[in-house]
């Protein structure tokens, strides 16, 4: 016979479960064997590093994108993330931490030698990171690749559009990554539409080398001008998207990159979040 003592524990424990299963979607993705979804933090550049990650975080989202000419704001003395010093590092994590946000990588931009890469380096191994995002000279290719090695930190190679990029079509990142095992790929789906390129094929060429996702739309392919659009708004097939990522069992993070509408575009981040989570647990 079950006593009232049991009866109360019982109560107590269910409440705990209901708890557990009510809470947020960011704890939800993380236990998401196939996927995560992030915002670069591009998206907000015309903010504060407090208010872009506070934009983040009512996006819904557990990761962040950093990049490295990111004005941080007053409370970093108007630093970037290229100028900062420990004490500001220590006063970032601290602010991602209390928004249960991770940092697991950033756009580099402006390195010059191996001086200015270690720099970013022993950045991203502070901040914990997976992988550093650019589109490295072909003279610095061993460089780097022996740095990412010695700090167990990939470089992911990331696309303009053509024209614009060493690295727009899938064939020069491939050529960048033979002799370099600590290269990977940072896919950014519009600007391999604006190269004219099949960004569901360009996934499948990069299988097993893909670290992060740039997801954003655009309004017309093969158009290296084309405007960006809210994600499922534009041209890109992101049914086929999904079945490749879904075919690769992709584990990384995507991050929502959005590029118009830069002084007040959190509405439109959101949008698109949605539009590609519902797509995503909708395709087979």
């Amino acid at each position: 016979m079950i006593t009232i003592k049991n009866n109360l524990w019982y109560l107590v424990f269910l409440f705990v479960s209901l708890i557990g299963c009510a809470e947020s979607s960011k704890k939800t993705q993380d236990q998401n064997t196939e996927w995560n979804i992030g915002v670069a933090l591009y998206s907000f550049n015309r903010f504060s590093f407090a208010d872009a990650i506070d934009k983040a975080d009512s996006a819904g989202v557990n990761y962040v994108e950093g990049f490295a000419f990111h004005n941080l704001g007053e409370e970093f003395n108007d630093k970037t993330m290229a100028t900062i010093k420990p004490e500001d590092i220590i006063k970032m994590k601290k602010m991602l931490s209390g928004k249960n946000l991770k940092m697991q990588s950033m756009y580099v931009s402006g390195a010059k030698n191996e001086a200015d890469w270690k720099y970013y380096f022993e950045l991203a191994k502070e901040m914990n990171m997976q992988h550093l995002v650019c589109e490295p000279e072909k003279e610095s290719w061993d460089m780097l690749d022996s740095l990412a090695g010695l700090y167990k930190i990939k470089i992911a190679i990331h696309e303009h559009a053509k024209g614009k990029s060493l690295y727009w079509h899938p064939d020069s990142v491939l050529a960048a990554m033979k002799n370099h095992p600590n290269f990977g790929v940072c896919a950014d789906l519009g600007h391999w539409e604006r190269s004219g390129l099949n960004p569901a094929e360009c996934l499948k060429k990069l299988e097993g080398n893909i670290l992060g996702v740039h997801l954003k739309d655009i309004h017309q392919s093969d158009n290296p001008e084309a405007n960006d659009v809210i994600i499922g708004k534009g041209v890109i097939n992101f049914p086929a998207v999904i079945d490749e990522l879904k075919r690769q069992r992709f584990k990384g993070v995507i991050q929502v990159e959005c590029e118009h509408k830069m002084e007040n575009n959190l509405a439109e981040v959101i949008a698109g979040k949605k539009y590609f989570e519902g797509l995503y647990n909708k395709v087979n």
